[in-house]
């Protein structure tokens, strides 16, 4: 099963390298693995993506809580979340078909980032399917170069854990579901 973990870690060097060598330890297969700043200097975040069963992935959730530079992780499992790749793919075009090619990124929503007279760099942001599905399309034009950022993700809008969610007043109890579909009410990605 797929699994997005979140961790949040000290910035110090070799964070990267002791989080890595313990998927690999362990046998893991990283299919994505991205770090990036914070909105606190002293801490980035790392949005792992792996393929594991429950229990392997709940001693290794355990084992990357341990690690010293660690000092918060999430499974998105089962929580409403925001996912995102972003991607710069450089297509072939002709004259021909330079009209065809920028219809089908807009339909995707993504933005020509350069013109050139053979190719076109399209930048492109959503789900690992959105980006998927348009790299196939564009296959048959030619793709020159790719290049992906990896998963990125974040939890939708206020989901305390229950240590952080404050007590309900007396009387007044409310009940919110995560798990009911709430596609009507997003914004296009």
């Amino acid at each position: 099963m797929r699994h997005v973990i979140s961790a949040l870690v000290v910035n110090e060097p070799g964070v990267l390298a002791s989080v890595a060598g313990m998927f690999a330890a362990r046998g893991f297969n990283i299919d994505s693995l991205v770090v990036g700043r914070t909105e606190d200097p002293n801490l980035s975040r790392m949005t792992i993506v792996v393929d594991a069963d429950e229990n392997t992935l709940e001693q290794v959730r355990k084992q990357l809580a341990k690690l010293v530079p660690v000092t918060k992780v999430k499974d998105f499992k089962g929580t409403a979340y925001l996912e995102r790749d972003l991607c710069l793919v450089t297509v072939a075009v002709s004259p021909d078909n330079r009209g065809e090619v920028i219809q089908v990124v807009n339909l995707f929503r993504g933005k020509v980032v350069d013109v050139g007279k053979e190719s076109l760099v399209v930048e492109l942001a959503g789900t690992e399917d959105k980006i998927e599905a348009f790299i196939e399309l564009m296959k048959p034009y030619g793709i020159r170069e790719l290049a992906r950022t990896g998963v990125i993700a974040m939890g939708r809008g206020m989901q305390l854990s229950k240590e952080e969610s404050p007590a309900a007043p007396a009387g007044k109890s409310r009940k919110r579901s995560l798990d009911a579909p709430s596609a009507t009410a997003l914004p296009p990605s």
